[in-house]
């Protein structure tokens, strides 16, 4: 089944073209680095977490699209570990917008049938933001639509190494054994064992990089940037991303 999707009219100055894009072959798994929002604020003379206010409306948006399409699992890069190092002003801004997203939003992801998921070091972070996300984690449990899997307080290798300690410590234990070790074993101690690995990274801004971000996950991902700040992005160019993916030939090391 094909189906031509609409765009919306010219926005900036690389505008992407329409595509038509196959339900049947979407990515199961979309992740995102959603990056720019401070560049995009400083080219207009405003204050960082005002990209990161617009930034949290571009995400209402992609979240809509993808359960629409019937995406089955969207990851949002919400929060790093690198990221505490940032001004102590722009990080409390960016530690009460859960609160502040889901607060507005959560209705909706209720009757969207989306559930709320998180991947990171749940455990560090404020109690406001641990409040709020695990409120929203609880109403939505039970929802069997696409989840919105948001990696807060998350780093890749943090994650690595934390998997590495629990695996030593079942092989210390005698529960496990060390020649029972394999991909598999090492997939299950990762913050993501309940996932599939995702099909389709996108970043935005430009940037080029993993930036500390799934990287034993992203192994085989089909990687899409895009030289727009987030809060500049929105379904046209996401659909954009999607055509693209489904005219790659995905060969997990084969010919």
């Amino acid at each position: 089944m094909s189906i031509r999707l609409p765009f919306m009219k010219k926005r900036i100055k690389h505008e992407p073209q329409p595509v038509g894009l196959e339900l049947k072959h979407l990515p199961s798994h979309i992740a995102i680095i959603m990056d720019g929002n401070g560049r995009w604020a400083k080219n207009r003379g405003m204050p960082r977490i005002a990209g990161h206010k617009e930034g949290m409306n571009v995400v209402k948006k992609i979240v809509r699209c993808a359960s629409d399409l019937g995406i089955e699992t969207l990851t949002l890069y919400a929060f790093s570990t690198e990221n505490w190092k940032r001004p102590k002003k722009e990080v409390e801004f960016l530690m009460r917008l859960p609160m502040e997203f889901l607060n507005t939003y959560l209705p909706e992801l209720i009757e969207k049938n989306v559930r709320v998921e998180t991947i990171g070091d749940f455990e560090g972070l404020p109690p406001h933001t641990k409040q709020a996300v695990s409120e929203a984690k609880e109403k939505t449990r039970e929802n069997t639509g696409m989840v919105l899997n948001f990696a807060l307080n998350y780093g890749s290798r943090h994650e690595m190494l934390e998997a590495v300690k629990s695996i030593s410590m079942q092989v210390k234990e005698g529960r496990l054994d060390i020649d029972d070790i394999d991909e598999d074993v090492f997939t299950d101690q990762l913050f993501t064992s309940k996932f599939k690995e995702p099909d389709l990274l996108i970043r935005t801004s430009g940037e080029q990089r993993l930036s500390n971000f799934l990287l034993w996950q992203l192994a085989y991902t089909e990687f899409w940037f895009t030289d727009v700040y987030w809060p500049d992005f929105d379904e046209a160019y996401f659909e954009k991303a999607l055509y693209d993916y489904q005219n790659r030939k995905r060969r997990y090391g084969g010919i």
